[in-house]
C-alpha cells in the first residue's frame, strides 16, 4: 500500500531539468513503489538543493546477471517472430519514447533515469542459449534479438554478449534476425554475412528521424541519423538483407519526415520497411509529455491530442491489433502514406523469410558439464 510523505527531499513528480546525454532527468516513481515523495518548501531552500542534486549527470552502471533462461516466447499476432533474446534489461541509448522503460518497474527501479543508467547484463545468455537449444523439445522458431532493448547498446563494445549468441546462432545454424539503433553490428558482420548468404540471417535498423537535432534530443546515446544509414550501406554491401523500422512514428515530430526517411534507407540498401505508431505505457507517459513540454513546448499539445486520436482517447492502447497501428482517421492517413511511399520506392513486404530446417542442436557438453 502507498504511503504519502511530505519530507522536502526529492521530489518525484517535478521532474528536474534535463540531463546533457541523457533521455530524462527523472527518476519517476514506478507504479509498484510502495512510498511515494512530496514536494514541500520548508523556507530552507531544499527545493532549490534537490533540483541541483538530481542535475549531476550519474555515470552508467553496469549490474551483471546469471539468468535461468535467454529464450522469451511470443504470443502476439502482432510481431512477426515467435521467439526473442535480450542480452540487457535497461538502455543506455536512453531513448525517451521508449515503450520498454516500465519494464524496469519489476526490479524496483525506476523507469526513467534508472532504465538508461542501470544496465542489467545477462552475461550467461550464450550457456543458457546453448542449454535451451540442446532441450529434447526444443523445435526452432523464428528469432529475434532486440525486440525490447537494443543487443548492440554501449555496454555490448566490452561485454560482448550479443557476439556470444550468435556465434552459438552460426554453431548450430539457427535462424534469426536482429534490430538496433547501433553502428555496433558492423562488428559482427563477419558472423551474420555467412549466415544470411545460407538463408539464417537478416539485420533490421531503427532510424526515426534525419534530423541530427531531434535525434540527439530524442535518442541521445544511439548513433547519429547520418551513421545508421552507412550501417545500412555495409550491411547490405555484405549480402545482409537489411530492413529499416521507421518508428515509432510521432505526429508533428518526425512524422512529416516519414516519406523521407523511406527513401533515404532505400537508396543506402535497405530492401524492406515496417513502422508502428507511437504508444506511451505506464510511466512513459509522463515521461514523454514531459519531455515535449522541455523540448518542443510549442508542439506538445497538439502531438498529444493526436497520440489520443490514434489512441481512442488515452495515451496507450494494448490491444493486439492496433496497438502497433493505432486507429481513426490520423492513423489510416499514416497507413496510407507508408504504404504508397513502400509501393513507390520499391521495398519488399513482410519480413525476410528465413530457413528453419538448417538447425542442429550444440554438441553435448562432455565430462562433469553433463551431470548439470
Amino acid at each position: 500500500m502507498r504511503t504519502e510523505s511530505t519530507a522536502a527531499a526529492v521530489l518525484m513528480f517535478m521532474p528536474p531539468a534535463a540531463l546533457k546525454g541523457r533521455g530524462t532527468a527523472w527518476a519517476i516513481e514506478h507504479r509498484y513503489t510502495e512510498q511515494s515523495h512530496q514536494a514541500f518548501d520548508d523556507g530552507w531552500g531544499s527545493l532549490q538543493q534537490a533540483a541541483e542534486q538530481e542535475a549531476a549527470a550519474p555515470a552508467t552502471q553496469i549490474i551483471e546477471e546469471s539468468v535461468r533462461g535467454i529464450l522469451t516466447g511470443n504470443d502476439s499476432p502482432d510481431i512477426g517472430f515467435d521467439l526473442s533474446i535480450n542480452p540487457y534489461r535497461g538502455c543506455e541509448h536512453g531513448c525517451t519514447y521508449c515503450y520498454a522503460r516500465p519494464t524496469h518497474s519489476y526490479l524496483n527501479l525506476s523507469p526513467g533515469l534508472d532504465f538508461e543508467t542501470r544496465i542489467i547484463a545477462k552475461v550467461n545468455a550464450a550457456e543458457r542459449l546453448r542449454v535451451a537449444f540442446s532441450g529434447r523439445g526444443y523445435t526452432p522458431g523464428q528469432l529475434n534479438i532486440g525486440s525490447v532493448t537494443d543487443a548492440y547498446q554501449p555496454a555490448e563494445r566490452r561485454l560482448r554478449i550479443t557476439r556470444s549468441l550468435i556465434e552459438v546462432l552460426a554453431e548450430t545454424r539457427h535462424p534469426f534476425s536482429i534490430i538496433t539503433k547501433s553502428s555496433l553490428i558492423e562488428r559482427d558482420i563477419d558472423l551474420i554475412a555467412p549466415m544470411a548468404q545460407a538463408g539464417l540471417a537478416a539485420a533490421y535498423v531503427s532510424i526515426t528521424t534525419l534530423d541530427p537535432a531531434l535525434a540527439r534530443s530524442m535518442e541521445p546515446r544511439a548513433a547519429a541519423p547520418h551513421r545508421r544509414l552507412r550501417t545500412i550501406e555495409a550491411l547490405a554491401r555484405a549480402g545482409i538483407p537489411v530492413g529499416v523500422s521507421v518508428s515509432p512514428t510521432i505526429p508533428f515530430l518526425n512524422e512529416p519526415e516519414l516519406e523521407r526517411i523511406l527513401e533515404a534507407a532505400r537508396n543506402a540498401g535497405a530492401t524492406r520497411a515496417f513502422s508502428t505508431v507511437l504508444r506511451l505505457p505506464w510511466e512513459v507517459n509522463a515521461l514523454f509529455q514531459q519531455w515535449l513540454e522541455q523540448r518542443v513546448p510549442d508542439r506538445a499539445a497538439r502531438v498529444m491530442a493526436r497520440v489520443h486520436e490514434m489512441r481512442g482517447g488515452k495515451a496507450n492502447d494494448a490491444r493486439f491489433g492496433s496497438r502497433m497501428t493505432g486507429q481513426g482517421v490520423w492513423a489510416d492517413l499514416l497507413r496510407q502514406r507508408f504504404d504508397k511511399a513502400c509501393q513507390r520506392l520499391g521495398y519488399e513486404r513482410g519480413r525476410v523469410n528465413l530457413d528453419l530446417t538448417q538447425f542442429r542442436p550444440p554438441a553435448p557438453l562432455t565430462g562433469q558439464g553433463q551431470l548439470f
